[in-house]
């Protein structure tokens, strides 16, 4: 058995094997695999010609973000799997310090490195950047990027720290927690997913930490552009999801409430400005939420009794919006944290 396994799950990627696959061959330390979720390009050609040392993992449909690691890592045996994307460049040995960290720290599951931008290598990347958080309405942000505003990284940062949750661009977990609790939500297929699982770690008592000494590059957008439609509807969809099925039941009714009034609002702007698609996909969201939130009771229910703690540290217990949008503060050293 492998100590550490670096998946790839790889969807119509054939630029970015040959563009970034052969600097994490070179830089990683550990069995390397690329699980493809039934491509229709040249990727299958690619993988064989050009790395043929590169183990690969053939899935018969595209499963999506969430789906397609479940089963690739359940063909994986490592003490420690290591998601990564396709589009993520590495450029010195990234693993160890994550590696180390949680040898020495057995009560921490999860980790992540430090993101920075592939094309602006002094900005952090919009996700993950040092770690992630959310406020007390469910709304996600980093050290190093609130909202759309992304920090230079001038080493503010560079400590670890313990986070809410860690990004899926760039994600060590040990093997035997991601199966305990149940991996990724295959009904999320895309987004938000990490911020679900690792949710699930932190009420059970898990650390998850950022590693800042390890270091990667995102390119980012790869697959769904920020304004694409789709990635609005799953963003909004799968974040009710999520707090549906890990809010404490004296919070659900009430952050519920906010979250309609405030969702209300973004599709609002999105109006004003003549993005009706995107206005029309947060409608969509919150209409196919209601409609299946049923689906997700028995979840709810076991991620309740299983919690061993309903106060989180890192979840904010204050709003991100009121903090950014009407007290100014855009980076995350100005934020109340509390």
């Amino acid at each position: 058995m492998d100590k550490v396994a670096v998946v790839i799950l790889n969807w119509n990627g054939e630029t970015l094997l040959r563009r970034f696959l052969p600097g994490v061959l070179k830089y990683t330390r550990g069995a390397v695999y690329v699980a493809d979720n039934a491509s229709t390009d040249g990727s299958l050609e690619v993988l064989a010609k050009e790395f043929p040392d590169v183990r690969t993992i053939l899935l018969d449909r595209n499963y999506g973000f969430a789906e397609g690691y479940n089963r690739a890592l359940s063909a994986v045996e490592a003490e420690y799997f290591v998601l990564l994307n396709s589009d993520v460049e590495v450029k010195t040995d990234w693993i160890s310090p994550m590696e180390q960290y949680l040898d020495a720290h057995p009560g921490v599951a999860a980790c992540q490195p430090k993101v920075l931008n592939w094309r602006q290598p002094d900005c952090f990347e919009y996700a993950g950047a040092a770690g992630g958080y959310i406020d007390k309405w469910g709304y996600p942000y980093c050290r190093g990027r609130i909202f759309n505003t992304v920090e230079t990284d001038n080493g503010q940062y560079d400590t670890v720290a313990q986070v809410f949750w860690a990004t899926g661009a760039a994600l060590m977990v040990r093997a035997e927690v991601f199966r305990e609790v149940g991996g990724l939500d295959s009904r999320f297929f895309a987004h938000m997913e990490e911020i679900d699982f690792c949710w699930r770690l932190r009420s059970r008592g898990y650390g998850i930490v950022c590693i800042p000494s390890a270091v990667v590059y995102h390119a980012g957008g790869s697959t769904l552009p920020k304004e694409n439609p789709r990635k609005t509807y799953l963003n909004f969809r799968n974040n009710l999801y999520m707090l549906f099925k890990n809010l404490p039941e004296q919070q659900l009714r009430k952050v519920m409430c906010i979250r309609r009034l405030l969702d209300g609002v973004a599709a609002l702007q999105f109006l004003l400005k003549g993005e009706w698609r995107s206005a029309k996909a947060i409608y969509a969201a919150h209409s196919d939420f209601r409609k299946t939130r049923c689906d997700f009771e028995h979840d709810r229910t076991e991620n309740l009794r299983k919690a061993k703690a309903q106060l989180i540290p890192e979840q904010g217990r204050f709003s991100i919006l009121w903090s950014y949008y009407v007290r100014g503060c855009h980076k995350f050293s100005l934020l109340p944290h509390k």
